[in-house]
């Protein structure tokens, strides 16, 4: 199974499943002296982990982390680093019924089709539980990008359902990791919050499930990271953001909403602010032709409403047969609160991987 791997310089594999031994990654191309600690790796894991609120997945797993290699007396050593985590609460046995059954939206049909065989339990390579793995890397990068450059990484809900966060882009600017994480749906703005909150809660008790949308935040990025054809640095953190379990949509400043603005309404102007170039508007999100120009970088990230369910659902078995299907297992009811996580190290490995790019270019 190939497609495992993140990153050029800064290169991310993981591994696992979601009811296997364990879940983790391999970590390559990290610069040596990091400062880290497993205990600043599992604070960022400890926010994708289930179990954490009434709105989440009751799974109770521990996520915890341990560094197996590349990492000597608090540092990274510059070689391999082996992180993983082992599965504890498994419960295999939930989903012997659904081994010749594919679940609607689910991998189930595609992945039998595409391997002839599959891991029935919890999804396995497709279980979000993978995602894990990416956090425990984005927390390296987190913290490197931190200590060099000052680069801070913030996502947060600001949709869920119909019901939307107010804001702006000079209000993004200001909102800080207290705000996002002083309740349980990470949505800093503390009244919609709380309708947030109202409808996940009404769509977990009718055994349903929403979507919504993150806001990823990238601050004090440098200019110039970026190459300007393929590797396009939004083009990267769209493919970071898409290969996310559950997201069905990307987009980076102005977005779909810069198609009725005319140019000279759209265009970012130049302006001298403090003695160094910055622009009067940030409709390109901090990107122009593929490379950072030194703008807050902020993106949209659409998450699709959790697949499995509880209400009754029409589908077909490997027999060919239809059939009904109504799933049990401990799932969330919306993604959501335990993705920021996720998009703040997919964010991170992309900048890593970026900024690493960048200086072996231009020494």
């Amino acid at each position: 199974m190939p497609g495992n791997t993140f990153g050029q310089l800064f290169r991310v594999t993981t591994f696992g499943e979601s009811h296997g031994g364990c879940v983790g990654c391999v970590v390559d191309g990290c610069p040596p002296g990091i400062d880290i600690t497993e205990e600043e790796i599992q604070k960022e894991l400890d926010r994708r982990k289930p179990g954490q609120s009434a709105i989440t997945s009751p799974r109770k797993e521990e996520d915890e982390v341990k560094i197996l290699s590349g990492y000597f007396a608090g540092k990274t050593t510059g070689t391999p680093i082996l992180m993983l985590a082992y599965n504890k609460d498994m419960r295999p046995e939930d989903y012997d019924h659904l081994k010749d059954v594919f679940r609607p939206s689910h991998a189930d049909y595609t992945y039998e089709r595409k391997y002839g065989y599959r891991d029935f339990r919890g999804s396995g390579r497709a279980s979000a539980r993978e995602t894990l793995a990416r956090v425990a890397a984005g927390a390296i990068a987190k913290k490197y990008l931190k200590q060099k450059l000052g680069i801070e990484i913030l996502s947060f809900v600001s949709q869920v359902g119909e019901i939307r966060a107010i804001g702006d882009i000079r209000e993004i600017g200001e909102i800080t990791m207290e705000e996002i994480e002083s309740n349980i749906v990470r949505c800093p703005d503390q009244e919609t919050a709380k309708k947030m909150i109202e409808l996940i809660e009404k769509m977990r008790d009718s055994g349903d499930s929403i979507g919504g949308v993150i806001t990823g935040v990238i601050k004090n990025v440098p200019a110039g990271l970026g190459e300007p054809v393929f590797d396009k640095l939004h083009a990267d953190l769209g493919k970071a953001m898409l290969s996310i379990n559950a997201v069905k949509g990307f987009e980076i400043g102005s977005g779909f909403a810069g198609v009725i603005k005319p140019g000279s309404e759209h265009n970012d102007q130049f302006v001298i602010d403090g003695g160094k170039i910055k622009t009067k508007t940030n409709n390109a999100g901090g990107v122009l032709g593929g490379i950072s120009n030194g703008e807050i970088i902020y993106f949209k990230v659409a998450f699709k409403s959790v697949s499995t369910i509880k209400k009754k659902q029409n589908t077909v078995n490997r027999k060919l047969e239809e059939v009904e299907l109504q799933a049990s297992g401990r799932h969330d009811p919306c993604v959501l609160p335990r993705a920021v996580p996720i998009v703040d190290a997919m964010s991170a490995i992309v900048i890593m991987d970026h900024y690493l790019r960048h200086k072996a270019q231009n020494l």
